[in-house]
């Protein structure tokens, strides 16, 4: 845009020119051409960081959140929310809670911490790097702020003893900055092995089952908050067409948790939620025809 915009300005500017040599007026279409602008941002982007309806979504989440831990906390549920490991997601089965301690697991990114230094350049067009991630999460905690909500939800389940759990797909290597990034956005300690779990920390790398088998094992888990359903188990990725994924969100058995143990907050800048094209979002059977487009 700000080529075209460059090249624009130079056109008018030579035009211009050109009539005050010949004693002609100059075209005024030119002059009128408003400049590119320079600071616009995606709408997605606009949404999550910085809107009032994104805010009062994740506010919402984390208010249901509470309210339902704090019932099962007073009840002491039997069964977690993490999938048993031999689950299928229809007919689904639990991990047993025995009596083990409450806990809830959180995603990190985009769930409690807004990676705002970093998708501020995202906004801008530049392209995702994996090295320059790498760097974010080593140095980036000074340019993070918690989601709405966020740390009353976890000051609030530490004040009825449950424990807070973080298991995030940044990388084990750079633990410390995760732990920095999370106590800079106000949601206190986090101690890796303990209440943070990582990619690397298992061999199943992104995938996330392994890991909260292990806080499963740890913990009776009464909730889990995220904003990719790979935050709830990894049968979703065994799924690649849009709407089977879909189907399988919403109509499995294990879709009966969400807002009663699964709890998502919206992600529209990035993740497995964007996909689909025309024929795979909008049914072929609820297309709509402008009846004045059809007189034409």
């Amino acid at each position: 845009m700000r080529s075209l915009a460059l090249t624009g300005a130079l056109t008018g500017a030579l035009l211009l020119a050109g009539c005050a040599a010949t004693g002609t007026e100059p075209v005024a279409a030119f002059a009128a051409v408003p400049p590119a602008p320079t600071n616009a941002v995606p709408p997605q982007f606009q949404y999550l960081y910085g809107s009032g309806e994104g805010g009062a979504v994740a506010l919402g989440v984390f208010h249901s959140l509470i309210a339902y831990v704090t019932e099962q906390a007073a009840k002491r549920p039997t069964d977690s929310v993490v999938l048993a490991a031999d689950s299928a997601m229809r007919g689904a089965s639990w991990a047993p809670c025995g009596d083990k301690p409450l806990a809830v697991v959180f995603d990190v990114d985009e769930t409690l911490i807004q990676n705002l230094g970093f998708e501020a350049r995202a906004a801008t067009g530049e392209a995702y790097d994996q090295a320059r991630w790498s760097r974010w999460e080593q140095s980036g905690d000074k340019a993070v702020a918690a989601m709405p909500g966020a740390v009353h939800a976890v000051d609030d389940l530490r004040k009825l003893g449950v424990t807070v759990v973080f298991n995030s797909n940044r990388s084990s290597a750079n633990a410390a900055g995760t732990v920095a990034a999370i106590k800079a956005a106000g949601l206190g300690e986090a101690r890796h092995g303990e209440t943070l779990f990582l990619k690397g920390d298992d061999s199943l790398g992104s995938a996330k089952d392994g890991r909260r088998a292990i806080i499963a094992s740890r913990f009776c888990v009464v909730a889990m908050v995220g904003d990719q359903l790979g935050d709830f188990s990894d049968l979703f990725a065994a799924v690649k067409p849009v709407a089977e994924r879909r189907d399988l969100a919403i109509h499995s058995s294990a879709a009966g948790k969400w807002g009663k143990g699964w709890f998502i907050v919206p992600n529209p800048v990035y993740g497995s939620a964007l996909a689909g094209d025309q024929d795979a979002v909008f049914p072929a059977d609820k297309r709509w025809a402008d009846p004045a487009e059809e007189k034409k």
